[in-house]
């Protein structure tokens, strides 16, 4: 899968989500803010960590972040694309997107966009 998407998850992604990918995917490359030290860091900081690590992230939070994001994206910022992922959409419908996205993208296809899931 060396070819597949690389994310990073919001903190407050729901976490069945992420399980329901990896139990589809299993060596899908997810790597939680949590993980890296970035719980309580501002939207700008964590769409920063994402871009330096080439990470597409994974978020909730459909209004603030996907700003930061466009704001990052006009000034001229790397960003390796953001999947802002609806509270209400089906949590089945959502895993399907995202596992059949990862292995099938392309490397830097998101690459300055800001996409909602499920598609």
């Amino acid at each position: 899968m060396s070819g597949a998407l690389r994310f990073l998850i919001d903190e407050d992604f729901d976490n069945d989500i992420v399980r329901g990918m990896l139990r589809r995917l299993p060596t899908l490359d997810i790597v939680r803010v949590q993980d890296v030290e970035l719980s309580g860091n501002p939207d700008p900081i964590v769409l920063e960590r994402a871009a330096q690590d080439g990470r597409v992230l994974l978020t909730h939070d459909v209004s603030t972040m996907t700003a930061h994001a466009y704001a990052r994206v006009a000034s001229g910022l790397p960003m390796a694309g953001v999947f802002a992922v609806s509270q209400l959409a089906s949590i089945h419908a959502v895993i399907e997107d995202l596992v059949l996205l990862a292995p099938c993208s392309l490397p830097g296809e998101w690459e300055g966009q800001v996409r909602y899931v499920p598609l």
